[in-house]
């Protein structure tokens, strides 16, 4: 798949591409950086979760598209921890300043990405297991880590009818 999404160097994009002079005069084309990967966590049905992550999509049968797509956007590793009294998103983000992450909670997922300006972009939407309380939500970054915490909303207390 790597060979197939470098193959192309024109229908790359400009981000992922530098040209060079040697010394001795000669040209060199770097490429990069090209980052796939996936993680594999036990949910908590007792079921595998595949995730994909980096800037390579493999290709799409529904799209016709028959090659990988490669773009300056990389889709970082996210994990999801879930306690009993909390879920915590982690993501990983290196080379970012933390003034250049962006992250907007929605019902049932959360979009994190990074700025404009950001030297490194990243771009990930993360569904969040039922129960996170969107409304209040506390997150930290540190040394390419952001974390995400949400408390679980507690549970309505069921609420007796009377026959008659």
């Amino acid at each position: 798949m790597f060979e197939d999404a470098v193959r192309n160097v024109e229908k790359m994009p400009q981000d992922l591409v530098r040209e060079y002079e040697t010394p001795e005069g000669g040209k060199v084309r770097e490429v990069g950086p090209i980052v796939y990967g996936y993680s594999v966590t036990i949910g908590p049905d007792g079921k595998p979760q595949v995730r994909e992550f980096g800037n390579v999509r493999p290709p799409s049968l529904a799209a016709n598209v028959k090659t990988p797509e490669l773009t300056a956007e990389r889709e970082p590793l996210a994990d999801v921890v879930t306690t009993d009294k909390e879920i915590k998103v982690v993501v990983e983000m290196p080379g970012v300043r933390k003034e250049d992450v962006k992250i907007n909670v929605f019902d049932s997922s959360i979009e994190v990405a990074t700025t404009e300006k950001a030297q490194k972009k990243y771009h990930t939407v993360v569904e969040l297991p039922p129960g996170a309380d969107t409304d209040n939500a506390k997150s930290t970054y540190n040394n390419g880590i952001l974390e995400i915490i949400f408390s679980k909303k507690s549970k309505p207390k069921g609420k007796e009818i009377k026959v008659e």
